[in-house]
């Protein structure tokens, strides 16, 4: 096993590499975003020249006129596409399932199309009118109808560039992510062994199955069973990054036993796990450490009873888990200790702005915390 300096050693390192990766991505987004504008500046100062091209070989020599049909397309499109872009940011986390991203960008079409006719024509027209001419064109529904057409076919190409866009950010962002993840591991190692499965744990552990091994072996023995599978749970797991929500149960059920033991008349923990979360993947031990605050700041304190809940659920793709009981105070509106913004860091390592961890006072007594991640 290494060193406290090795593993400190390591997680500097890491740290450093997941910054150095960081700062790259970031450069590559600000590049593609560089290289998207000119690109979009390039486009139009094509079809405003492939307009013009047109309109004097039609014989024509007002040049201002195809040069403000183009222009003022240019202008509306880019307003309209920004706005766009601004109000359905929200649909990005979509990316995961491209037909319903299409689906989302393809409502916004009837919407796109109307403004677009709207606003392009009556700018002409303004522009006729302060020059003094007449701005003329076909009735209003063969204009709406091919205008709509072009739009349609302008947008859906649009549309396939931002996917690709926005698809090779996701990747960039998920393997920045995960190197962030895989430094906060190794800099929680450590702190894994020291203060998730903390010194005081292990000697009241011991403490409770002595004072009982001269009075019920087997109870003792149980005991002992459960100490060693908290322990191998903890080594097994300390690699890696994430776990089956199912294995993280087995570590947490094999503590709440010890815990209950140690507290026999004191406690009394419910569980209500649905069978569909089992296969969902959480942090490895995650839930021990927000059993352990309930413990330790809780029933420790008290000596009436005190109910734990713990349960876990599926909610719109996400994997929600409640833990709470009912005699638990918070020091301030969603407190955190240390391994709470250890696991927030961990969450945000893994799943960005997808994942959260709050701590929520009940009323009349009694403390909530919540985790939601993806599933």
């Amino acid at each position: 096993m290494e060193s406290s300096q090795q593993i400190r050693g390591g997680g500097r390192r890491a740290g450093r590499l997941a910054v150095h990766n960081c700062r790259m991505i970031r450069s590559s987004n600000r590049r593609t975003d560089l290289a998207f504008a000119a690109g979009w500046i390039l486009f139009w100062l094509l079809m405003i020249a492939v307009a013009v091209q047109d309109y004097w070989r039609d014989g024509r020599s007002a040049v201002w006129e195809p040069v403000l049909w183009e222009t003022s397309s240019a202008v509306v499109v880019t307003l309209l596409l920004v706005l766009q872009r601004r109000f359905s940011r929200r649909n990005d986390r979509l990316l995961h399932s491209p037909a319903r991203w299409f689906l989302a960008q393809l409502s916004w079409l009837p919407a796109l199309c109307v403004s677009f006719v709207v606003l392009v024509f009556a700018l002409r027209h303004a522009v006729y009118a302060a020059v003094g001419a007449e701005y003329r064109h076909e009735p209003w529904g063969e204009v709406f109808v091919y205008e709509s057409i072009k739009v349609v076919l302008f947008y859906a190409i649009f549309a396939a560039v931002l996917f690709g866009i926005l698809s090779f950010r996701e990747l960039a962002a998920e393997k920045e992510r995960a190197q962030r993840a895989a430094a906060l591991l190794r800099q929680a190692q450590l702190q894994s062994l020291t203060q998730q499965i903390q010194p005081h744990f292990l000697f009241n552990a011991l403490n409770t199955i002595s004072s009982v091994m001269h009075d019920d072996v087997q109870r003792a023995d149980a005991l002992l069973a459960r100490l060693s599978e908290v322990l191998r749970a903890a080594l097994d797991l300390g690699e890696r990054l994430e776990t089956e929500l199912r294995l993280e149960l087995d570590l947490l059920r094999a503590y709440a036993q010890l815990m209950t033991e140690r507290f026999a008349d004191r406690v009394d923990i419910a569980w209500d796990i649905a069978d569909d979360t089992l296969d969902c993947r959480i942090p490895v031990m995650s839930l021990q450490p927000l059993l352990e605050n309930v413990f330790k700041h809780t029933v420790e304190r008290r000596s009436k009873p005190v109910r734990i809940r713990i349960a876990a659920r599926r909610d719109d793709g996400e994997l929600v888990i409640g833990l709470e009981d009912d005699a638990g105070t918070l020091a301030a509106p969603d407190a955190a200790g240390i391994g709470t913004r250890n696991l927030r860091e961990r969450l945000a390592a893994l799943h960005g702005g997808r994942a959260s961890l709050r701590l929520l006072q009940l009323e009349p007594a009694g403390v909530r915390t919540e985790l939601r991640l993806p599933c």
